[in-house]
This record gives structure tokens, sequence and C-alpha cells, in this order.
């Protein structure tokens, strides 16, 4: 979730949307030799704001970490992230109709570039747009506990008027405030547990949600049913087609170092 706040995470350029590709960045933000980063204020204090809404414990110690990975969109080669020691955890949130879905952690973190593909084929190319980097979310990730794309699709709605009411986003899906990334793992009848997980990453609506989840939620019981396995990997939802497309295999703690 997107932080509505003026200026980026990690330095003063502005947080809006759109404008020319690569005019609202700067030495820090681009990762440049010699940066310093200095926290926003008020992405923190927004960042606890979304925490006490959900009941979760905030920590007396926090810190940002970095999460190596090579893509084109991250200049540093590195987020700026939470894992060890996030802002918050724990914490629920009821959903309509009974029940409620447990939070595991709140924490803050720096969003990456854009990358925009345009043609395809061998005429094809991509395009980086770096204005987003460095732009505050507040990632908040939840125990495994919803058992159906439509239970999932109404925490998410649930969640999302949540957050607008308490003013720490704009909630505007059309324009990245909000994306959801969602991991599928099914469990074999009479057997113990949960098998391999999937993730489908970057979603931007809740009905995009509601047809992924579906389509992996099939995939992953027919394998199973045949006497396969399935593979842990990233995906990427291709609304067009309503087909799930692999983005990578998934990476392990250590390869992000």
């Amino acid at each position: 979730m997107q932080l509505a706040t003026r200026s980026k995470l990690f330095c003063s350029c502005p947080n809006e949307y759109g404008g020319e590709p690569n005019s609202r960045v700067c030495p820090v933000c681009l990762g440049l030799p010699g940066a310093l980063p200095v926290l926003n204020e008020r992405a923190l204090r927004l960042g606890i704001r979304v925490a006490l809404a959900l009941g979760s414990r905030l920590a007396k110690v926090t810190r940002f970490d970095r999460k190596s990975y090579f893509y084109p969109d991250l200049p540093k080669g590195y987020q700026i992230t939470q894992r060890e020691l996030p802002l918050a955890r724990g914490g629920a949130l009821s959903v309509e109709g009974g029940g409620s879905v447990r939070v595991r952690s709140v924490h803050i973190e720096e969003d990456a570039g854009k990358t925009v593909h345009e043609g395809k084929g061998a005429s094809g190319v991509s395009l980086i747009d770096m204005n987003r980097c460095g732009v505050p979310l507040v990632e908040i990730v939840t125990e495994p506990v919803m058992g159906s794309a439509r239970e999932a699709e109404s925490f998410l709605r649930e969640l999302h008027r949540l957050l607008v009411f308490i003013g720490v986003t704009r909630g505007r899906m059309h324009e990245g405030d909000m994306r959801f990334d969602c991991n599928v793992s099914l469990g074999r009848r009479g057997g113990e547990g949960l098998g391999t997980p999937t993730e489908i990453k970057n979603l931007n609506s809740f009905r995009s949600v509601r047809r992924s989840l579906e389509r992996e939620i099939d995939r992953q019981a027919a394998a199973l049913e045949a006497g396969g396995a399935v593979a842990r990997e990233t995906m990427l939802w291709d609304q067009p087609s309503r087909s799930l497309v692999t983005m990578r295999s998934k990476e392990a703690s250590r390869d992000y170092r």
C-alpha cells in the first residue's frame, strides 16, 4: 500500500502519480554513490497508524534491511525494507459476514520503479520509469488462514475501506495506491499441513484477485489429484487472457542476502 505522503520515503522528491518519466528522481532514490537516505517522519507515523488500526503490537526497536535482487527498475540492486525487526507484529481484521483474518506483520519499505513494455516480439522494447523509486509503502502480511478466493476478496475490500478511512492512503487502485501479492498453498485430503506455495504478484483490483486465485487453486488441485507436484514459483496475472504467467522461480531467503 502506498502511503499518502508529500515526499518519498528517504528523500524530498514528490510522491505524486504520473509526470514525465524519470522527472521526479534524485541521487537518493536513484541509489547513486554517496547518497544519504533520511527517513520520512510522516511515513513512519502513518505506518504506526496502520498498525494501531489493526491491533498490532508496535515494536520497541525496529530497523531497515537491504533486500538484494537484480531487476532493471531497481537501480540500487537492493530494496530498503524491514525483515528481521518490522514495525509491528500480530493483530487482526474482522471481515463482513463473520470471522477475522490474523495479521503476521506490518512493515515499511520503499517501492521500485516501473517497467513499461511496448510492442511484441523482436520489435518490442522495455522502458524504465524511475519516478516511483523510493515511494513509501506499508506491507501488511497475513497468516495463511483464508480458505477461498472470495474470502480473500472480502478481506481485501474491508482492508481497503479501513485504510482509506483512517487516511493513510488515497486508495486509488488504478494509480497503484494498493497492490496485492497473494500466496496459494493446497494440502492433500487426509494429509498434514499445506503444500508448496506459489505467489501471484502485483494484482491491482479485487476482481483480479478473485479470478487469479480461483485459476491457481484449480491448477494446483488438478496437479495434486493427478499425483503431480506443485513448483515453487512467482506468477503474474494476465488480465486480457485471464491466465497466469510464470515470472520467475521462487527465491529463498538466502537469494535476497
